[in-house]
């Protein structure tokens, strides 16, 4: 079973009575919306995501980023949690919305079969994953200074072979545009531009007009 505890922590400094809360509260709304990723539900990687983001007047995630990760996509569920609560907060008046709350949200499977999983194989898979970011970044960085026309052809054609190789072809970047979409009507603004400038970095012109009327 994958279960995910979370306790919040506020750093803002105000009286318990004075701090924001979640309609319906947190725990009820993780619990109903959590989703053990993939990468790491099949690799037995558990551990605490600790989750920074800051709310406005009208109880909305308007920042939000990871303070301290597992480095899987562990972290990517974490935010994606906080960020689909935006809207959903009840803010009391006179509150700093400058404040930063804290969450630690703590993944763990029980019952899983991960009992026989060593300390080391879990590494090897965390440090596969981060190895994947990389290549990602690779291709991305690329394309964010292509404009210059710093590169040489070669150049290019391997960073088309590894594109290739990673599987962000046509297909991958429309459902990354649809998964901006959709983020956009959870009023994470901020994880939507993230995927449309993903797209836009991985050498499409898909989310350039997704980015002019969202983004800017």
């Amino acid at each position: 079973m994958a279960r995910i505890l979370l306790v919040l922590v506020f750093l803002s400094g105000l009286r318990a009575e004075a701090q924001p809360e979640l309609k319906g509260g947190l725990d009820k709304f993780v619990m109903a919306n959590k989703v053990y990723p993939l990468f790491s539900r099949q690799n037995c990687i558990e551990g605490t995501v600790s989750v920074s983001f800051k709310l406005n007047s009208e109880g909305e995630v308007y920042f939000s980023k990871v303070q301290k990760g597992i480095g899987t996509d562990l972290d990517d569920e974490a935010l994606r949690l906080i960020r689909i609560s935006s809207g959903k907060w009840n803010v009391p008046d006179g509150y700093d919305t400058t404040a930063s709350v804290v969450v630690p949200i703590t993944f763990k499977l029980d019952d899983f079969g991960c009992e026989n999983k060593s300390k080391a194989e879990i590494k090897t898979a965390i440090d596969a994953y981060q190895s994947r970011v990389g290549l990602t970044n690779a291709v991305l960085n690329f394309y964010k200074k292509k404009p210059s026309g710093d590169f040489t052809k070669a150049e290019e054609e391997r960073i088309i072979a590894l594109k290739a190789s990673l599987g962000y072809d046509e297909e991958y970047l429309a459902g990354r545009l649809e998964e901006g979409r959709k983020k956009l009507k959870q009023k994470d603004k901020q994880g939507a531009c993230e995927d449309f400038l993903f797209v836009k970095y991985m050498g499409s012109d898909q989310a350039d007009e997704l980015l002019a009327e969202y983004c800017n």
